[in-house]
């Protein structure tokens, strides 16, 4: 019991994992908008059995993939262009 009662446990926060998130952003919305047209041809059959919002999601994963393309390039270009920036000219501002 006394490992719940000597208060709480303080750590480090870990670095923030940095990684090709473009590319696995533009991957993942690739990847949801091909799953919505290989399914379209069989939109017949998904909603004779009550399934037609597999495509839907589909779709709508790709859609707001195509929102997260938008938001991670400027994100990485708001970082390079915080990275390039003089670290002088900020102090003396």
């Amino acid at each position: 019991m006394a490992l719940f009662s000597s208060g709480p446990l303080k750590h480090e926060a870990p670095e923030p994992l940095e990684g090709p998130v473009v590319g696995t952003i533009t991957g993942g919305t690739i990847l949801w908008f091909a799953l919505f047209l290989v399914q379209l041809p069989f939109y017949g059959w998904f909603e004779d059995h009550g399934h037609t919002w597999w495509l839907w999601t589909c779709l709508a994963g790709g859609g707001l993939g195509l929102f997260g393309i938008w938001y991670v390039r400027r994100r990485d270009a708001a970082i390079k262009r915080s990275g390039t920036t003089d670290p002088d000219a900020e102090q003396s501002a």
